[in-house]
């Protein structure tokens, strides 16, 4: 079994502290229909257990469309339904240990916030960056900032996916987009939005047409 192809183009990060009343995974349901690539679980605030509950739900979305499922930090987690990676922060368990217990076919994503970081991520197997924070971002309060320039750096001196991530919306997604990246990493730009399905559709609509300039 070999490793799923993955487009990193529009990357779904989870909070469902954003949703309100509504479902996580309705929300994420929608968010794929309007063209999100790619889901990363990273649910903070909730035990084990509630967390395990919410990745099965989650998968069974993620499986019968066909978008691959990531999950943050928990490694158990991510073996017990069968996720199709792990996402890993600079603080979490580290890549090499990572890979060992997940085994050569599973997705690894690294957070990264310094070319060096990046450029160690690489050299020790990493699948993608999560590179940011770019922007000033709410969901994750101890977040390095990346300059634009640092992230454009970053992208042309390694040969793995780069995802943006920290604070991206409608209304900077397009300056992101040009610095020649992989895909963005979103999570209130589509979750905390009325419409999650519409809201989705019009970040692709942006990442497409860059897209299309690049070629």
């Amino acid at each position: 079994m070999s490793k799923v192809k993955i487009d990193y183009s529009l990357y779904l990060v989870t909070d469902r502290t954003l949703l309100g009343e509504r479902d996580l995974a309705q929300g994420i349901e929608s968010a794929i229909h309007g063209g999100v690539t790619l889901v990363q679980l990273r649910e903070k605030s909730v035990s084990t257990k509630e967390f395990l509950q919410l990745a099965v739900r989650v998968k069974e979305i993620t499986t019968r469309y066909r978008i691959p499922l990531i999950i943050n930090d928990r490694l158990d987690i991510a073996l017990a339904v069968d996720a199709d990676g792990l996402h890993v922060g600079q603080d979490d368990l580290p890549m090499l240990k990572a890979r060992e217990l997940l085994g050569p076919n599973k997705i690894i994503g690294v957070s990264a916030s310094t070319l060096a970081e990046a450029l160690l991520a690489q050299q020790q197997g990493a699948d993608y960056l999560g590179v940011g924070a770019v922007f000033n971002t709410s969901t994750k309060s101890d977040a390095k900032e990346v300059s634009l320039e640092k992230l454009e750096l970053i992208k042309k001196s390694v040969s793995i996916p780069v995802v943006a991530i920290g604070g991206i919306n409608i209304t900077n997604i397009q300056q992101v987009m040009t610095t020649g990246i992989d895909g963005v990493s979103v999570v209130s730009a589509i979750l905390a939005q009325e419409d999650i399905l519409m809201a989705a559709k019009q970040l692709r609509v942006v990442i497409k047409n860059q897209q299309k300039t690049d070629i």
